[in-house]
């Protein structure tokens, strides 16, 4: 961005700006929703990652700036001479009921260079390398293993050269960088030409990648040989015909299920566990394992397209209730005092699922799934 801005001859000197210090615990855009949630990411120039991530469904507002320096406060100027420690960032404030944390990831990854971790296209140097700052545990999990996936899955030229790095504070940019593409529309289409960005993302999705965008996920699970399958919730009046009275406390009153006293707690056989409402894949018996609190539980969803999680204040302290994406189905909290390695306790009731032995799930609908149990 530097040298084009030089060319520009627009932003030459040191620029003027009011800037917020945001802690860890206190993201000033979480506010804006009640149970919003926060990623911040470092993906080169942030007037360019600003304007992508700023039209995925469910992204509330994008804010460009700087983290990862120990200066407070610092400017434009400061950071771009590359002596503060400080990355361009844009902190991204969305709502987990409408879009996971790794869709997010997954827009982020679609419009960066993540193999370049000397800068980004024609801005060079370290203050410019792509970044994910991670809020917690579960987020450092989720960007570590699908950055594997990417990887694996090798449609980037390169491997993957993206730092997990533990967030800290987020310093907002002067005023004249936030929402640039859209207040200096001419000079931001000439930057992001000239930068080289569209042309590399180009190559490695295709030309046709606005119109016809296809996701990293959807690369990934057609790589393994998944179909992604978008599930109903049945009506009210079948959900009450098909399901017994716990079934239905359980998932249309988020009720719990009594401990060591519930259908697969402490089941062993081969298989997923489907929702019980509207079919979808949740669980395996590959991340199964025996917790001792009387529920069946996992250390990760099958799929993380399938499951949302949400904030849940019922009783003194809140805890992060874990839904259904289609059938929303409550089906019970996930903890962060779980096993490798992911560190999570994906703590279900029975009654909210149906398991699907390995035998049946072919006839089932679920052979997609098969490549579980190949290891």
């Amino acid at each position: 961005m530097k040298r084009i801005i030089a060319l520009l001859t627009f932003c030459s000197v040191a620029l003027s700006g009011v800037f917020f210090n945001v802690s860890a615990d206190d993201d000033m855009q979480a506010n804006k929703t009640k149970n919003a949630q926060v990623a911040t990411l470092a993906g080169g120039c942030f007037w360019c990652t600003e304007s992508d991530l700023e039209r995925l469904p469910g992204v509330i507002d994008v804010i460009s700036g700087y983290a990862g320096g120990t200066l407070e406060n610092p400017t434009y100027k400061q950071v771009s001479s590359g002596k503060t420690e400080h990355i361009e960032v844009i902190q991204v404030t969305f709502d987990p009921n409408k879009v996971t944390y790794e869709q997010v990831l997954d827009q982020f990854f679609r419009h960066i260079d993540p193999t370049d971790d000397q800068g980004s296209f024609v801005d060079r140097g370290r203050h410019y390398r792509p970044a994910v700052f991670y809020h917690n545990d579960e987020q450092k999990q989720i960007a570590q293993s699908f950055m594997a996936e990417i990887d694996a899955l090798g449609v980037f030229p390169k491997p993957i050269k993206t730092e997990l790095i533990p967030y800290t504070e987020f310093y907002v940019a002067e005023d004249y960088h936030q929402d640039y593409y859209k207040r200096n529309k001419l000079r931001y289409k000439y930057y992001r030409n000239a930068s080289g960005r569209d042309r590399y993302l180009d190559e490695v999705f295709g030309d046709d990648r606005e119109d016809n965008p296809v996701t990293l996920r959807q690369m990934i699970d057609e790589s393994n040989g998944i179909a992604r399958i978008r599930y109903a919730k049945p009506s009210e009046s079948i959900i009450k015909e098909q399901l017994t009275e716990l079934q239905y406390y359980v998932t249309q009153e988020e009720g719990t299920e009594r401990p060591f006293n519930n259908e697969y707690w402490d089941n062993k056989q081969e298989g997923i566990y489907v929702d019980i409402v509207s079919g979808e894949p949740l669980f395996s018996s590959t991340d199964k394992y025996k917790s001792g609190t009387g529920w069946p539980s996992f250390t990760k969803p099958i799929d993380e397209h399938y499951v949302v999680t949400k904030t849940d204040y019922k009783l003194i302290y809140p805890r992060t209730e874990v839904r259904s994406r289609y059938g929303d189905s409550h089906l019970g909290h996930v903890f962060k005092d779980g096993p490798a390695p992911t560190g999570l306790r994906y703590c279900m009731n029975s009654a909210a699922m149906k398991f699907v032995a390995k035998e049946d799930m072919e006839k089932l609908g679920y052979g997609n799934y098969l490549f579980l149990f190949n290891g």
